[in-house]
């Protein structure tokens, strides 16, 4: 369209060039007349031509966060502005940021019956259908950077864990990407610095098998409490702390009770979210069509990164000013951490056949 509308203004530009040269009144009216009508019939046949181009694919994608200002909804933003181009409109696509549920779990079924198309979720879910294997992103203490994790999951690691969830889900799921929620730490009614400050606490955390097991050596006691009734947890006592990363907790404000104040940076989880599409369903789509969405996935996944590592800075100055108080990472006891969530990973790396890619995160790392 670009192009067209630049063709008319130079038709345009050289017929008024023409009119300037000429000796009569009439002549450069009419040429200016036939100009206009030549723009007016151009300009008409672009919009035509932009109006009468059918989707031919329409997608449906969507997070379970309300928060306009998350790194799920600039990812998913980035993917419907770039495949969108690139198909030239052939294929479209409609967001919900929270709007199609704010439970992972209600996400993951209507991805299963078709009512979306392509989603982000925890990992965790997969556990209940047949892929206990996708668990080793519970594990705490996996990664020890943004860059360690980011290494991983674009490299043999991550390709080894997509075929695993084809394979292990007869290709219901197929992953699309990996995108992060940053990374957690615990939040409580006291400073953490080593396990020993955990003993006794009640921690509301992941219902992750591996993750509880890590909190109990820790001492603390794990509870589940629902992510929308946290705040409210957090305020009247039910819960000693938590455990979240800056974004989340400082958008639901956990870090303004008293039992949420006090931030650890204890960076036992870097996260790993599945920008998710139903296997099944790719493979009915075509080659052309395929190519696009893996196209504007990579752009979604390098911009959700992008965003979170950026707010990441944003969010943890924001509780500051909120009045949180910070334990900074070096001044954490992490080599004692990780000496409870060592043997976790070893142990579930050898009940589940991968202790050569446990293998592969750990070489990473050095």
């Amino acid at each position: 369209m670009k192009k067209q509308i630049s063709l008319v203004l130079a038709g345009v530009l050289a017929a008024a060039s023409l009119a300037g040269c000429g000796s009569s009144s009439s002549s450069t009216t009419t040429a200016t007349t036939a100009a206009a009508a030549a723009a007016e019939g151009g300009a008409t046949e672009a919009a035509a031509a932009e109006t009468t181009v059918t989707p031919e694919l329409s997608l449906i994608v969507a997070s379970n966060q309300t928060s306009l200002d998350n790194p799920y909804s600039y990812g998913m933003d980035k993917f419907k502005e770039v495949i969108e181009d690139i198909s030239g409109g052939k294929i479209q696509v409609t967001v919900h940021k929270g709007t199609l549920g704010e439970n992972e779990s209600e996400l993951v079924e209507k991805l299963s019956m078709g009512a979306a198309n392509m989603i982000v979720t925890s990992p965790g879910f997969m556990t209940a259908i047949g892929v206990p294997e996708i668990d080793i992103f519970s594990l705490e203490y996996l990664f020890d950077s943004f860059d360690h994790w980011e290494t991983c999951l674009d490299g043999d690691f991550g390709n080894a864990m997509k075929d695993i969830v084809l394979e292990k889900t007869n290709n219901q799921f197929r992953v699309m990407g990996y995108w992060s929620s940053s990374v957690r730490d615990v939040y409580a009614k006291k400073a953490v610095t080593s396990p020993d400050d955990l003993k006794g606490l009640t921690i509301r955390g992941q219902s992750s098998n591996v993750q509880q097991e890590f909190w109990i050596a820790c001492g603390a006691v794990p509870q589940n409490v629902a992510w929308g009734e946290l705040y409210q947890a957090l305020q009247q006592g039910v819960v000693d702390g938590a455990e979240n990363d800056y974004t989340n907790l400082m958008q639901k404000e956990h870090h303004k009770t008293d039992n949420g104040k006090y931030i650890s940076e204890t960076h036992h989880d870097f996260t790993t979210r599945l920008w998710l599409m139903d296997g099944n369903y790719y493979n009915s789509l075509t080659d052309e069509q395929k190519a696009w969405i893996e196209e504007a996935s990579e752009a979604a996944t390098k911009e959700e990164r992008e965003v979170t590592f950026r707010m990441f800075e944003e969010s943890k100055q924001k509780c500051i000013d909120d009045g949180a108080i910070i334990t900074e990472n070096a001044d954490i006891d992490i080599a004692a951490f990780k000496a409870l969530a060592t043997p976790i990973q070893d142990k579930f790396a050898e009940e589940n056949g991968l202790t050569e890619e446990l293998e592969m995160i750990r070489a990473a790392a050095e």
